[in-house]
């Protein structure tokens, strides 16, 4: 397959990465190969992917022998990801619009992996929506591009500094983890900070808990997180009886309370 340098094919469409989209573009091939394998073997498989810009990742993915469909919300892109799908046809459906109002049960209609150099201006909020749908999901797995700020709270462990309301909403029926830690300057232009791509594989959900409860739980919670749970979830009814019936000290902090801990309190509550 053609392989023609990635800043040889920006140059070429005379792009450059926009900061309000907040793109950040990888011209390394190696690491965007990488990147494509993460999820496992593609092939035959379908790939969900959010912000390709020039198509650095999307031909990685295609190369690896997945079906991509691609949503692209800046148009100057659009020719560079034209190449790719004459490139690989019937391989590439490419989607003009913006990922946050994309109804994707409707684009993707299977399970899909999705992967993608999310744009951090948009990324925590559409994985949030991804992990707040009805389980079991839509999507086979995430394979992530984040800020590594962003990466460490999403696997953060109980107790830890990174550990809030993004690691239980990733945790409590998800399994994620860190599978690669990506340079600045593998960017173009570098960011300010270190990036990590985040994997997570969905898992089952446990039973009888409400995800609108347990998000209002870890809301109230972390919303004060250095005062005792006595008084951050005074405001949420029966959580200091539910408290007392479980057997967890009402003294305790939230970033003490285990993922499970929340899940059983969210339980209580339903």
């Amino acid at each position: 397959m053609n392989h023609e340098p990635l800043r040889a094919v920006i140059a070429r469409h005379g792009l450059s990465a926009s900061k309000a989209l907040g793109q950040n573009f990888i011209l390394d091939r190696q690491l965007l190969a990488r990147i494509a394998a993460i999820p496992g073997d593609l092939t035959g498989q379908t790939v969900y992917e959010v912000g390709p810009g020039p198509g650095g990742l999307t031909h990685a993915l295609l190369d690896a022998g997945a079906s991509v469909i691609a949503v692209e919300r800046d148009r100057r892109c659009l020719p560079a990801l034209a190449e790719l799908q004459a490139l690989f046809p019937g391989q590439l459906r490419v989607i003009e619009g913006d990922a946050l109002e994309i109804d994707e049960r409707v684009e993707v209609r299977h399970a899909a992996h999705i992967v993608a150099n999310l744009p951090y201006n948009v990324g925590t909020a559409l994985l949030i929506r991804w992990l707040a749908g009805p389980w079991p999901p839509w999507w086979a797995s995430l394979t992530l591009m984040f800020q590594k700020e962003v990466a460490e709270r999403i696997v953060a462990p109980v107790g830890g500094d990174h550990y809030g309301r993004l690691a239980i909403a990733a945790q409590w029926r998800a399994t994620p983890k860190i599978a690669l830690l990506v340079h600045r300057s593998s960017f173009t232009p570098p960011p300010k900070v270190a990036s990590a791509v985040v994997h997570i594989i969905p898992a089952p959900a446990p039973e009888g808990v409400q995800h609108a409860l347990l998000e209002r739980l870890t809301a109230a919670a972390f919303g004060q997180r250095r005062k005792m749970l006595r008084q951050s979830l005074k405001g949420v009814p029966g959580a200091l009886d539910a408290l007392a019936g479980l057997g967890i000290d009402s003294q305790r902090r939230a970033e003490m309370l285990s993922v499970d801990e929340f899940v059983a309190l969210a339980r209580a509550l339903s």
